[in-house]
């Protein structure tokens, strides 16, 4: 039944309009199973998990469990968490007052109890909306019990003259507050743990002991944990009592495929609009970005048990187009285009988010991060151009011959720039022939705005094949014959 709460301030208009107390967790079961049964999106927002998470995670709030989410940094945990809260009823009534939310047909608190006692059908009713039933706590060193559950306050004892024996002297924690909404405490293994003992009784049942007050009060939540299972080894681990009082344990992942972190990168960036609306971003430069992270994930110098957050992609689309938007206000220009050596700019960004293991420390973070465009060029190569053998038949031909002769003619080796204006960048490209030919050959329909990166993707992708050498200076990049240069110096 749905009320309408500007109408109904006290209890007695509760009663007479009929409503009835109802859990939180049945909250979400029953607007879940609508959301279901008329064919709505439940998770909005959430790519990738279509098929693997969210089903878990239906099939968990019809259950009526407390839920963990387990998955490595970067994988929409606390995302999930804060969309529970749209499956949550619009409005529902609390005693007006009520530190802890109570409700006017099963008052807990001493306070709502005693209020209802004096004013009966005359006691003031208020609203609370879904929004504000959300609820994070992160798990650090430093929680107590007395942050989550509650603590004798002095001041309050002082203020209102009683003793340190009535319960009118507590201060409640943030679960008890956080009664009737969802409570998220992240990182869940961090907390210590004395502090996760604490929980025991809250979440099996209902019981809350504060410095010796033994309160029952049977506290509505739905809670939900995060954490990491690096934590498991690096820093702490869930008490296993705790572990088996949560009901449903769900594996959260990174995107499956390229298409997928696309749309999570485009839907997370922060850009500003003059941005977006002044740097063109060819298709074929975001399908780079996002391999970057799919080869950072399989990488020899990389922590796999640390994972590569799909922040990685979002911070560094952001820098791709910050690096295009510098490079075109420096050159007095509406707009630009992004270049494959504007990649240059995302290096920042992967460096700080991933972690290395000893053989990347050895090689230094920017080198890492260098390796690891390489690599995405090399993976994303052969679904433009022919692919290239590891091992090739001496004085066999290949289709990148002619491309690999002109170079070899061209002593003082190839030349672009960062500073050139667009105008400059394509009349240098266009300069060689046989890119120009191998780019129309190969991808004849490619549109025509992107084809400049589809060239420079030929070329970085010859080098990280070992068939062109790439040198970076201060003013941009080099390209020369992998062995002309050591020839001609005989």
């Amino acid at each position: 039944m749905k009320l309408n709460h500007k109408e109904i301030s006290y209890l007695g208009e509760l009663k007479k309009a009929g409503y009835q107390t109802k859990s939180i967790k049945d909250e979400l079961r029953n607007n879940l199973r609508e959301k279901i049964k008329n064919g709505e999106e439940t998770f909005a927002g959430v790519h990738g998990y279509e098929n693997s998470v969210i089903p878990e995670l239906e099939r968990a709030i019809l259950s009526r469990h407390n839920i963990n989410l387990l998955g490595l940094r970067g994988q929409a945990k606390t995302r999930l968490a804060r969309l529970m809260v749209n499956l949550l009823d619009e409005w529902i009534p609390i005693v007006e007052g009520s530190e802890i939310n109570d409700d006017p047909l099963k008052p807990m608190s001493r306070y709502a109890i005693e209020l209802i006692k004096e004013k009966g059908d005359h006691t003031p009713i208020s609203w609370l909306h879904r929004s504000d039933r959300f609820y994070e706590k992160l798990a650090t060193p430093d929680v107590t019990v007395a942050d989550l559950i509650g603590d004798v306050d002095p001041i309050k004892a002082a203020n209102l003259k009683l003793s340190y024996a009535d319960d009118r002297v507590i201060h409640f924690g943030m679960i008890p507050r956080a009664n009737r909404c969802i409570f998220v405490i992240n990182e869940l293994p961090d907390l210590q743990a004395r502090i996760q003992v604490s929980l025991f009784n809250i979440l099996e049942e209902g019981d809350i002991q504060i410095r010796g007050f033994k309160l029952r009060l049977p506290l509505d939540l739905q809670f939900v944990f995060t954490a990491n299972p690096e934590d498991y080894t690096n820093r702490g681990s869930i008490v296993t009592p705790l572990k088996d009082r949560i009901g449903s344990q769900i594996l959260t992942h990174y995107p499956d495929d390229i298409e997928t972190a696309r749309k999570i990168t485009e839907q997370e960036s922060n850009l500003d609009k003059r941005q977006s609306d002044a740097v063109y971003v060819p298709d074929i430069a975001k399908d780079l970005l996002e391999q970057i992270s799919f080869e950072a994930r399989n990488s020899e110098y990389v922590d796999a048990k640390s994972g590569v957050s799909a922040r990685t992609s979002i911070t560094g689309f952001e820098n791709l187009l910050s690096t295009a938007e510098r490079r075109a206000l420096l050159a007095g220009a509406d707009s630009t285009s992004v270049r494959l050596s504007d990649f240059l700019g995302v290096i920042p960004a992967i460096t700080g988010k991933i972690e290395l293991v000893y053989e990347g420390e050895q090689e230094g973070a920017d080198a890492v991060a260098e390796i690891l465009i390489d690599d995405a060029v090399k993976s994303l190569f052969p679904e433009y151009f022919p692919k290239i053998n590891k091992l090739e038949k001496k004085d066999e031909e290949t289709p990148y011959d002619d491309l690999l002769s002109w170079f070899f003619q061209q002593s003082e080796g190839f030349e672009l720039l960062d500073d050139f204006t667009d105008d400059e960048y394509k009349r240098t490209l266009d300069s060689i022939p046989e890119l120009n030919r191998m780019a129309k050959e190969y991808q004849p329909d490619f549109p025509k705005e992107d084809v400049y990166f589809l060239k420079e993707l030929l070329l970085w992708g010859l080098v990280s094949h070992k068939k062109l050498s790439k040198h970076r200076f201060s003013e941009g990049y080099q390209f020369k014959d992998l062995y002309g240069s050591f020839i001609s110096g005989l």
